[in-house]
């Protein structure tokens, strides 16, 4: 389902959603939207998807499960969070343990070039740089070209 989610945010249009006013006026970093907008994508699912789930450690994003020996947390991150490194470093594995979850996905969503760059820089220190339970989602607008002008450098048009 975060494969699907990622895949419509960067291939599929659904950047615009972080741009109600317009690529120039900048993107809305919130968190709570993309949360949603993740929430819409278990429809039909024979999983359990619960938010803001606190199992004594404090509110994880997601607990996902099929049972008691089935869960797994998500918890997802803006790349401007200023606690992103500390969070990526201890988060889910503090709330994995409290839920008794078997394993935990970290998403981080980024809408520049500079918080990607940020973002490598904390997954490269952590050692968690390629990891599969790392999910970096490009919600940029300015690397999402319309088809007729794929291939065009920005500064030509």
């Amino acid at each position: 389902r975060l494969q699907f989610f990622k895949d419509v945010i960067e291939n599929k249009g659904g950047h615009r959603v972080f741009y109600p006013n317009g690529y120039q006026a900048g993107p809305i970093h919130d968190e709570n939207s993309v949360q949603i907008l993740y929430r819409l994508t278990w429809n039909g699912t024979p999983s359990d998807i619960s938010r803001e789930v606190n199992d004594g450690r404090g509110p994880a994003d997601f607990k996902a499960s099929r049972g008691s020996k089935d869960k797994t947390i998500i918890e997802f991150k803006l790349a401007s969070n200023t606690q992103l490194r500390r969070n990526l470093q201890h988060q889910v594995e503090v709330y994995k343990r409290a839920s008794d979850a078997q394993s935990g996905i970290k998403v981080i969503v980024y809408f520049s070039r500079s918080e990607l760059d940020k973002v490598n820089k904390n997954l490269n220190d952590l050692g968690l740089h390629g990891k599969e339970n790392v999910i970096l989602i490009d919600a940029r607008a300015d690397n999402k070209p319309s088809g007729s002008l794929a291939g065009i450098a920005s500064s030509d048009i």
